[in-house]
């Protein structure tokens, strides 16, 4: 079984209930999954960090089993600053104001927003496998375009992404987190079950479409509000990447970050591709417990 010694609880906020594992003992840590993952990203990773802090792991909104807020215009109810807030009121609930926060991929997004309008709540910000939404966008290029084509797809207006990937939810799910024509093999079967029960689900599929429309429209009127009034990261940052992925060979990922932070920058390559947790799990368990130490 992942997650032995941890309790899987559903948590209210203001907007509707959080599925969270919590688990561990000491000073409390987030851990934030990506796309198209739920909480069991962190299955190898959580029980390790648990011997030192109190590990809460939560579905973001719109994905896994937490609440999934209808589409809208706007975007409004996916954008990474309410994600960012159900952070803050989850941890509430459990009677954490501040805390450590590790992310992955949109769960960083959601994490970098948390850092810049809670930074009152942040006591160290891990970051895996992004760089800053606004620097993707006003860099996008033809490689990114290419490489990142989804972030497009997933932001045409519903339904029409939504209608495709429903049609054949498994062989998208393969599509997307592989070139091979299964899974990957690192996947845990027991995440890889709730990551298609999951995907299987117009509720979430349109969550997760929303997520990227956001991150297209108004998460970057956010971002860019935040850049002109010079409000950055203040706690430490560390960010890592996978060597096998794009992050590293298209962008200066330490040079980026430190260009959003007030605080120290640091981080490194992982001999990963993109799921960098669940494909080297002891090399993140290394990393962030000495930089989650101080």
């Amino acid at each position: 079984m992942v997650f032995d010694g941890f309790r899987l609880e559903r948590i209210a906020v203001r907007d509707g209930e959080l599925r969270a594992r919590i688990g561990g003992s000491g000073p409390p840590l987030v851990l934030l999954h990506g796309n198209p993952q739920t909480h069991l990203m962190w299955h190898a990773v959580a029980p390790a960090l648990a011997r030192t802090y109190t590990v809460v792991a939560p579905d973001l909104r719109g994905y896994g089993q937490s609440m999934k807020p209808p589409p809208s215009a706007d975007h409004a109810a996916y954008a990474k600053r309410e994600m960012a807030r159900d952070v803050v009121e989850l941890m509430a609930a459990l009677g954490h104001d501040r805390f450590r926060v590790a992310s992955h991929d949109r769960g960083a997004r959601v994490a970098h927003r948390l850092a810049i309008d809670h930074p009152e709540r942040i006591e160290r910000l891990a970051v895996l496998d992004i760089v800053p939404t606004l620097e993707h966008f006003e860099r996008a290029d033809m490689a990114f375009g290419l490489g990142y084509y989804h972030w497009f797809w997933f932001a045409q207006p519903h339904p029409f992404p939504e209608d495709v990937i429903c049609a054949a939810p498994d062989a998208w799910f393969r599509a997307h987190t592989s070139r091979e024509p299964k899974p990957p093999s690192f996947f845990h079967p027991e995440a890889l079950s709730d990551y298609l029960a999951a995907a299987r689900t117009r509720e979430m599929i349109v969550g997760m479409c929303e997520d990227y429309r956001a991150a297209a429209t108004i998460d970057l009127v956010h971002d860019r509000e935040s850049r002109a009034a010079g409000r950055r990261i203040r706690c430490p940052l560390h960010v890592l990447w996978g060597s096998k992925g794009k992050i590293g060979v298209w962008y200066d990922a330490l040079a980026i970050w430190r260009a959003y932070a007030d605080g120290p920058v640091t981080g490194r390559a992982i001999d990963t591709g993109h799921y960098l947790a669940e494909e080297d799990p002891a090399t993140v368990i290394a990393e962030l417990a000495t930089f989650l130490a101080g």
